[in-house]
């Protein structure tokens, strides 16, 4: 079959002869860089959203993913968005441990890495016995922040006892560390040598 031709004159007088089909081709990659989209950045909008379909809603366990679905969590602090999923049980009450020391573990929103601060410098019980927990296959539950418990008051409080206090990763002080209340949602200090109820967490990401 005989190419259709479109001639096009440049700007020094040339004259070429292209096929129509380079034209438009040319044409609607150069009109998509206008408005700043190209066919590789659409690609990820489309997983995203095959992703988002299997994602139970907020409060419901997460099969295969070792817990409960506590919500999205936009991309911050180096931290890729993901979901957080909180462990379907208590593990029981711990000491947050470290009594007396400043520990680096002074993140409010993230949990993995005051656990894993909290891991270096030895002697945090609630901490250990999260990064111990593992539930369908999965082994990377850590304490979770101050702003990671909150969330689960918000978006799943009927997951937790209202009775207690639940230990974050978060210190307030050499001698004292953020609990939360999922009573009513209050985070106080607590002495890091008080036995507190502890629950691990995860990120699933998208």
């Amino acid at each position: 079959m005989k190419q259709d031709m479109i001639t096009v004159k440049t700007p020094e007088g040339l004259i070429l002869k292209v096929p129509a089909h380079v034209v438009a081709t040319t044409f609607v990659a150069a009109a998509l860089a206008h408005v700043g989209v190209t066919q590789q950045a659409q690609a990820p909008a489309v997983e995203e959203i095959t992703s988002d379909q299997a994602v139970p809603a907020v409060g419901a366990y997460w099969p295969g993913q070792g817990g409960h679905n506590a919500g999205f969590v936009p991309a911050r602090d180096g931290i890729p968005a993901h979901y957080l999923v909180f462990a379907a049980k208590d593990i029981g009450d711990r000491a947050w441990g470290g009594r007396g020391n400043e520990s680096k573990a002074t993140s409010k929103v993230d949990g993995l890495a005051n656990t894993q601060a909290l891991l270096a410098e030895g002697g945090h019980p609630a901490a250990t016995a999260c990064t111990e927990h593992q539930a369908d296959g999965h082994s990377d539950f850590y304490l979770p922040a101050a702003a990671e418990l909150y969330q689960g008051w918000v978006n799943t409080p009927d997951l937790f006892a209202k009775d207690c206090y639940y230990w974050s990763s978060t210190q307030r002080s050499a001698n004292n560390a953020f609990p939360m209340d999922f009573d009513d949602g209050d985070q106080i200090t607590s002495v890091k040598y008080y036995e507190l109820r502890v629950r691990p967490v995860r990120r699933v990401f998208i």
